[in-house]
């Protein structure tokens, strides 16, 4: 019966189906089950899926976009079911934005769904967000990573800005960058000092663990 509901919960993010998700999430409550591992059975497997099926080319940003809503929707059922220390493992803490002057956030959105499936605790500031403000969420949310989005080639040297506000700040050495956005590149994260770059969601997530050094 458990391993039917992992599966519904799982097909309900695939399909994307907000409702679908939280039914199913308070069915598997009221069965005993554990919510732990309804999220790491259920809905983490069904959003991968949706991220295998993006990288592929056969799902598109939309299919991800509600697979996000679907994953989300279930969460909030059975996150707060959790107990004692049973919290949720948390590789690591992310702040997330578009840097200023960039009001795009469709990439960076996706980034912040695909992390959270694989149990980041992500803190998404927004679009056209200042290196101070990036630097103020850091501190108030202890992360051990920040990401940036730059998807015009004019505002792409905002993230440099952000990398040296954070070491300005003394959080440097506790914090690592990464950077993306359709103009950005490798070559481009080396020049400015930035940790890692990732070029779509799916890569984000993979460099997200290698930078914090846990496996994924």
């Amino acid at each position: 019966m458990s391993e039917e509901i992992f599966d519904k919960l799982a097909q309900a993010v695939i399909a994307g189906e907000p409702e679908e998700a939280v039914e199913l999430a308070k069915r598997a409550l009221d069965q005993g089950l554990d919510p732990l591992t309804c999220i790491n059975e259920g809905l983490t497997r069904g959003i991968n899926r949706v991220g295998e099926l993006f990288s592929t080319g056969e799902y598109f940003l939309p299919d991800l976009v509600i697979a996000g809503d679907a994953m989300n929707a279930g969460l909030t059922i059975l996150e707060p079911a959790l107990v004692g220390d049973q919290e949720r493992e948390t590789p690591g803490r992310v702040v997330l934005g578009t840097v200023e002057g960039d009001i795009h956030e469709i990439g960076k959105t996706l980034v912040g769904i695909m992390l959270t499936a694989n149990g980041f605790r992500v803190t998404d500031i927004g679009a056209d967000k200042s290196a101070a403000e990036f630097v103020a969420a850091a501190k108030e949310n202890g992360a051990t990573l920040v990401g940036a989005s730059a998807l015009l080639t004019t505002t792409m040297p905002e993230q440099q800005q952000i990398i040296e506000a954070l070491e300005e700040a003394g959080l440097r050495d506790q914090v690592k960058v990464m950077v993306g956005g359709a103009p950005v590149s490798q070559s481009w994260a080396d020049k400015i000092g930035a940790d890692g770059y990732a070029e779509n969601a799916m890569s984000a997530v993979a460099l997200a663990f290698r930078l914090i050094d846990a496996p994924a």
